[in-house]
This record gives C-alpha cells, structure tokens and sequence, in this order.
C-alpha cells in the first residue's frame, strides 16, 4: 500500500529529493508540490500515469506544506499545487500579481485525525479539550495533561502539529480554536507528517494531529482518537464511513489541486489532470482517503475542460464544507 511507503524508507528519499520515480529518459516534466496531506494521493497518481507514458513525462512532488506550496504556485515555480485548504485571498493575490491564474479541482476527503501513543489510556476528546490545549492563551501554562482535564495523570503535555505553511494547521486550528492559524506555538511543529507520527510515536506524553492517511499507514504505532463535538452524538471515531455520513464535522475536509492555466495548455499536463480524474476513484482509495462521490467527477472533469479559473471561496476557507457545496459554487479569481 502506498500510504506505508510514505511513512518509512522510500518516502524518506522522496521527501529529500522531492521526486517521484526519476525517469533518466524523460522528455517532459510536471513539478507538483504542497499539501504533505494530499502527497499520499499525487504520489500514487504520479507514479501509475509514469508507468502509462513509459517514460516519457517526468513528474516530480514536492512536500512544501499548503502555504510553501502556494507560494512556489504563485512565483510560477510549479504546475500543480496540492492544497489541505482553499487558496486564501493573499494567496490568490500574490497569483494575480504574478499573472497566474489557476484552476480549482477538488479531489478527495479526509478525517483530520488526533493521535496519541498508544501507551496513553485515552480513547477519546472533546473539542473544548483540544482547544484548551492549543488555544495560544494555553501557551506557557497548560503544560500538563491533569491541566487540560483534572481527570488527567499529571504528565508533561507533548504536542505535535503541523507547520504554520501547513493547510492542515490552518485547518485545525479554524475547527478546534475557532479562528485559522491561532494557536500557541511551544510545540513540535512540522509541514512533513513522518515527522509528527515519528514523535508521538517516540513519546508515551505526546498527542499530534495529521491526516487520515498517515495514521492509517501506522495504526499500530499512533492511536487515533474518537471526537465528541458535545452536539449529542457522543465520540465519533475518524473513519472515511463517518465522513461520509457527515459525523465526523468539523475535522472532515475536501482536499484540492490547483492546476496552473498556463500549464494546463501543455498536453502532458492536460493529459496527468485527466488521468487523476479519471483513475482517482481507485487510487484514492489505495492511500485510504475518501474519494468523491462518483457523481462529482463528471463535473471535476467539465471545470478543468472548461477552464473555469478561480476559487469557489473567495479566499476564505470554511469548516464543513461539502463537495455539492464546492462544485455549485461559480469560482472566481
């Protein structure tokens, strides 16, 4: 399985080296980067289309977070950008500035997922827990876990979370803190999941959060916490049949790719997007993310047709969202 191969050895040379199965004899490139959570799903796209074209097309991924990934997108460094989150509205204008416009695809889900090791007794928590923890007024004084429930051994509180170029950060702290990017900052952070599933693996103290992907790749390892939101329905496990019936709100999210317009003009480029679309489904199931419903790809497929630039958000990520959601929305840059 794919996802394994991201958390141990071969992952490691390719968050090194950045690239996906070197070809010597490649004709063509396409430089992706982004996401570490959406890495999973281009890795397995990215190697199963280099088989198709025999060589032919190089395609290399990058892990530069969401935010590092958006940045090099909008210098005109890469083709494809790989977003945890929508494009944010400095980022659409950092595009614009640069001439770059970009077409929105939406292309799994995944259950954001809070992992403890699995010394820890804890089977689950609450939102207000969580937020209590990272809120950045904890900074400094919630240094135990009996300080965030009185319940709690009286040990060091070890946090793990992603970077602050992570969209994954971005996300988490809008679902848990209540505001994007507010939370304190005396943790071990990270924009490379290995790196956060290796410390709490390594810690008996520690909690992190990271996507679905990464846990489900060392279930043994990390254990995954269920969530109660306190809206009655108790602690609900991250599972990809949770997200589906929309139990697991907030920390359920549409992962998405920004294909440069420029770029798109490019038959190797048309020719990766349209085969993602097309293969995704499987693929996407293989790295243990939730593909779309099979009825949103036929509409995935006409925005990038069609060329339809933009960002269904304005700039302003939301928390819940659905795929419906997403594709009724007109895009605009």
């Amino acid at each position: 399985m794919r996802a394994t191969k991201c958390a141990i050895g071969p992952v490691a040379a390719l968050a090194a080296g950045l690239a996906v199965t070197p070809l010597a004899a490649a004709t063509r490139a396409i430089s992706i980067d982004g996401s570490s959570t959406v890495f999973p799903v281009m890795e397995a796209v990215a190697e199963e289309f280099q088989k198709s074209r025999k060589g032919a097309v190089r395609v290399t991924v990058g892990i530069s977070g969401t935010g590092g990934g958006f940045k090099k997108f909008c210098r005109g460094e890469t083709d494809i950008s790989n977003g945890s989150r929508p494009i944010l509205k400095e980022e659409i204008e950092a595009c614009k500035k640069a001439g770059i416009n970009f077409i929105e695809l939406p292309i799994a889900f995944d259950a954001l997922t809070v992992v403890v090791n699995p010394a820890n007794k804890l089977e689950c928590i609450t939102i207000a827990d969580l937020k209590t923890m990272w809120e950045p007024a904890a900074q400094g004084k919630v240094k135990a876990w009996k300080d965030v429930n009185a319940a709690w051994p009286n040990q060091p509180l070890t946090l793990f979370g992603a970077g602050s170029d992570s969209g994954t950060f971005d996300y988490f702290t809008e679902a848990t803190v209540g505001k994007a990017k507010s939370s304190r900052g005396d943790y071990t952070a990270s924009e490379d999941d290995n790196v956060l599933v290796k410390g709490v693996t390594g810690n008996p103290n520690a909690i992190g959060y990271f996507g679905f992907a990464y846990y489900a790749a060392n279930p043994r390892a990390v254990k995954a916490l269920a969530v109660d939101w306190g809206k009655g329905q108790g602690c609900v496990k991250p599972s990809l049949e949770n997200v589906l019936a929309g139990k697991y709100n907030p920390l359920s999210r549409p992962l998405f790719i920004y294909v440069s317009q420029k770029a798109a003009e490019r038959p190797e480029v048309k020719e990766f997007v349209s085969f993602m679309i097309a293969n995704g489904e499987q693929l996407i199931k293989e790295v243990k993310y939730l593909p779309l419903p099979t009825a949103a790809y036929p509409a995935v497929k006409a925005r990038f047709d069609m060329g339809e630039v933009g960002s269904a958000f304005g700039g302003v990520p939301e928390v819940g969202v659905s795929i419906d959601d997403i594709l009724k929305k007109k895009p605009a840059m």
